[in-house]
């Protein structure tokens, strides 16, 4: 593996925490879902095979806990084929330097992503004065910089199939940032969102924390593309899913998500997009 991996300067761990952190719920038999202070993982495979990967990495500081929950599931030294991400943000990579180095498995995102994740190019910095809460405000304080995988981290392949996913497709959802992706299975429905969408809040401290169910568009303060964000949401709500998992969070189903998702892809201007910040046009 490639030892010259590195977080950018400003990483560091975040003391922000919500109720549901550490706690995880079987969502399906071979989807787990699990709440990493503010923020989703997911290990999607049956824990009766080490056929499983992980989506997403956490919070800075995180690995140790990633790999525990990792081997409460799938057993003792158990490894995944591959780490799955759906974006590059800080809380969604927090841990994976440590992580590759743990299990020596290859990372996959999207072509758009990749210079944000082998040290090319440092994320739009955290937009404070987005129209949100407390949690917007104090996004100056979350990392931006970029990190470096080298080697470690490859496209995922352009005909839309996911590496040991294979039922999945994952659809490019840019917005939250240019490389977001999400990821379908079309047999049962089922929709890895990332923050393409979420189901809390995220700019609201107390929603934040509490972890109250409101289904809204992508965190504000990391968002800086609205038009590109709309067109994800109907792209995502147009597919139908019967359940949802999204980056932050709880997962939501049936006529709640459908009704949920239906009101936000037509009212996303009015519930996701902030009425003044500096990436609104």
């Amino acid at each position: 593996m490639d030892s010259q991996m590195n977080y950018g300067s400003d990483y560091k761990y975040i003391p922000v925490t919500s109720v549901g952190s550490g706690m995880g719920m079987e969502v399906l038999p071979d989807i787990f879902h699990y709440t990493i202070q503010i923020v989703n993982i997911f290990l999607v495979g049956k824990p009766d095979t080490n056929d499983f990967v992980l989506v997403d990495a956490g919070m800075p500081g995180s690995a140790e806990k990633i790999i525990s929950v990792t081997e409460e599931r799938f057993g003792a030294n158990s490894r995944p084929k591959a780490i799955i991400l759906t974006h590059g943000h800080f809380d969604h990579v927090g841990a994976i330097i440590e992580l590759v180095e743990h299990w020596k498995v290859p990372v996959y995102a999207h072509e758009n992503e990749i210079p944000y994740l082998i040290g090319q190019k440092s994320y739009p910095e955290p937009d404070p004065t987005v129209e949100g809460g407390m949690v917007a405000k104090m996004s100056p304080f979350f990392p931006n910089e970029a990190i470096n995988l080298g080697k470690n981290v490859m496209p995922l392949p352009t005909d839309g199939s996911i590496p040991s996913m294979p039922e999945f497709k994952w659809i490019h959802t840019p917005g939250h940032s240019p490389g977001h992706v999400s990821f379908f299975r079309e047999s049962d429905r089922v929709l890895i969102a990332g923050d393409a969408f979420i189901t809390v809040k995220q700019e609201n401290l107390f929603k934040v924390l509490t972890q109250d169910k409101e289904i809204s568009g992508p965190p504000r303060y990391l968002t800086t593309d609205w038009k590109a964000a709309k067109e994800s949401v109907h792209k995502l709500a147009s597919l139908k899913p019967t359940i949802a998992l999204t980056g932050h969070g709880s997962a939501l189903s049936g006529e709640l998500l459908t009704e949920s998702l239906d009101k936000l892809d037509k009212n996303f201007d009015k519930i996701a997009k902030p009425d003044y910040g500096k990436y609104i046009n």
